[in-house]
Formats: C-alpha cells, structure tokens, sequence
C-alpha cells in the first residue's frame, strides 16, 4: 500500500427526530476518514502521481469502512461524498490528486454503481480544523433529497505533513425531505442526473 497511514476514524450519524417530528425508519449516514502522509508537504512537485494512487487505494477502503459503518450492503447506498483538508505544509492540488483522478472508480465498484458525479470539497488547516464532505445521490444528481452534508473533525490532524481524506456514504437522503425534485423511486441512473 502507498498510502502510509497514521490513522482511520469511522463515525456515523442517525437522525431519530427532526423539530420534534419522528424520523422513521432514521436517516443514518457514515463517513470513514484516513489521516494520511503527504509525502509532498513543503515543496513544489509537478508529478503528483504518488497521491493520485493513495486516492485510488483509499477509494476503496474508505468505502468499504464507510459502507460496513452502516450495515448494509454496498449496492444499498444510496449517496456519498469525498473531501479532504491537508495540512499546512501542503497545496490544495496535494487533496485535489487524492480525490479527483482514481479514487471515484473503487468507491463506485465497492457501491455497484455511481452514476452521478462523487461531490468533494477540499480545504487547508490545522489538527482539529472542521471541514465538510457534501453529499448527492449517488446515481441521479437531481434528487434533491439528498443533497446534504457532513462535517468531519479529527482531533489531532492533519498535521503540517498529512493529508486527512473522507468518504461518506448514506443509506437515506436528510431527515424529512419536502423541497420536491426527482425522488429515488423515479431514478433510473443511466446518465447520472435523473
């Protein structure tokens, strides 16, 4: 494995009541994170290869944690979501090679499909810095349902050296949805919008 991790974190969150209505059954979503080495903090390097495989490896590690998080298999899924915070020492293009060349095909084969778009958002700051893995429904980016988010913290990263990356993945959209737009029984998933 390229990726030298320092550590993993799993956490998962369920909504029972929203504004003091029942949620049922409870929305329920799980994000694994990686806190990783950035192998590139504090210099400029103009092939990023070594961290576009780190996002391939972790594409699907993160997503077979995230989905195990929640019980249920991968094909159950129904949105997910990728985001990473590097370190001081590092560039924003450091996260931008983790996400965005290879790490989408894993997740997408560990949850059996993937039409749409994986959202991400990427960030810079220090241990404990927040930051938030956007959500969309993972076959058709028109169900407004879910579009959501989820934010993540560890405590002690990144570190000036590391790179923290997530993967999210819900098993519902948010908790009481009534905005309309598409819903999942009308997602046919052939083109990743409807």
């Amino acid at each position: 494995m390229k990726a030298r991790i320092r550590k993993i974190v799993t956490v998962v969150e369920e909504t029972l009541t929203e504004m003091g209505q029942p949620v049922s059954p409870p929305t329920r979503r799980a994000a694994a994170v990686a806190v990783v080495e950035n192998p590139y903090a504090g210099r400029y390097v103009e092939d990023l290869s070594e961290l576009v495989d780190v996002g391939e490896e972790l594409g699907q590690l993160l997503t077979e944690r995230a989905v195990a998080a929640l019980g249920i298999e991968g094909a159950k899924a129904q949105s997910y979501g990728k985001a990473a915070a590097v370190g001081e020492n590092g560039e924003l293009e450091h996260a931008a090679a983790i996400l965005h060349p290879k790490l989408g095909a894993p997740a997408r084969k560990v949850l059996g499909k993937g039409a749409a778009l994986i959202p991400s958002s990427k960030k810079r700051g220090g241990p404990g810095v927040p930051f938030d893995v956007p959500l969309g429904h993972k076959d058709a980016a028109f169900v407004r349902s879910h579009f959501d988010g989820m934010e993540i913290r560890v405590a002690d990263a990144p570190r000036a050296n590391e790179i923290v990356v997530a993967v999210a993945v819900t098993d519902s959209g948010r908790p009481l949805p009534r905005v309309g737009g598409l819903t999942v029984a009308e997602v046919k998933g052939e083109d990743g919008l409807r």
